[in-house]
């Protein structure tokens, strides 16, 4: 652990943004995962409407978008990663059926029961997985769905090392069968539940960012706070590599009943 046991988020937007704009994934995930989960989802057509929330640059979007004709909207607080996400949906030539807008997960653009498919591969612990399962439902058709991927525990005991990293990072993190019991309480049909592969976070998220470390450290030389983001993503990569046996991302999809 570091000596001031740092988060992520305490650290300045702008260097968040120019950090992770660099790699393709904000988050641990993989194409395979984004297809495996959308192979749970039913009866799209393309008419239905999607919304990716947290969506980052869209990496995740534009494999989503691979697997269906419905229309999808990337939402995110960043104009950043919007303006990256609506570059790379034009390079695929996705722009008629792929559109990002800048917007908070608090304070979503929908109306009620417009939505047959809310997607957010690790992003929803930012509105907190409980809080969000309710308060994005009402933009969910009757048997619309949910997909969300969520850092969860696999045990109920853990180093305490380890307990105090996520404590502090995601005081919501819980284990597998009380993120399935909160799904169901928020009105939701559990559908389908997977662990992430150890490969969603070694090979697609802290491995890209060795070499963007690099870039980011020598154009922010003498920047003491981009140092500091950086050993504390290399720390967040030994941390994971240390206990993964204990914790990692599933992926939750659920039915509106």
């Amino acid at each position: 652990m570091s000596d001031d046991n740092t988060s992520i988020h305490e650290f300045d937007f702008s260097l968040i943004c120019e950090y992770f704009s660099a790699i393709e994934r904000q988050g641990p995930g993989s194409p395979d995962v984004t297809i495996r989960a959308f192979s749970f989802v039913e009866n799209l057509t393309s008419k239905s409407r999607i919304a990716d929330i947290g969506c980052g640059t869209g990496g995740q979007t534009m494999v989503l978008a691979q697997q269906t004709t419905a229309q999808i909207t990337g939402i995110d607080l960043f104009p950043v990663f919007i303006d990256l996400f609506n570059n790379n949906a034009g390079k695929l030539n996705m722009q008629e059926k792929v559109k990002g807008i800048v917007g908070s997960m608090d304070n979503l653009p929908f109306a009620d029961e417009e939505l047959d498919l809310i997607w957010s591969e690790g992003a929803i612990y930012n509105i907190g997985f409980e809080k969000g399962l309710q308060e994005w439902r009402r933009f969910l058709k009757p048997g619309g769905y949910i997909a969300v991927s969520e850092a969860s525990w696999f045990t109920d005991d853990r180093p305490e090392e380890i307990d105090l990293f996520w404590k502090n990072a995601y005081p919501g993190i819980d284990t597998i069968p009380n993120k399935v019991d909160q799904l169901q309480r928020s009105g939701y049909m559990p559908v389908a539940m997977f662990v992430l592969p150890e490969n969603c976070w070694t090979e697609h998220f802290y491995n890209p960012q060795i070499k963007a470390q690099e870039i980011f450290l020598e154009k922010n030389a003498g920047n003491k706070t981009a140092e500091d983001l950086v050993a504390e993503m290399r720390h967040e990569a030994a941390v994971y590599e240390k206990y993964k046996a204990y914790y990692g991302y599933v992926f939750y999809i659920g039915m509106k009943l």
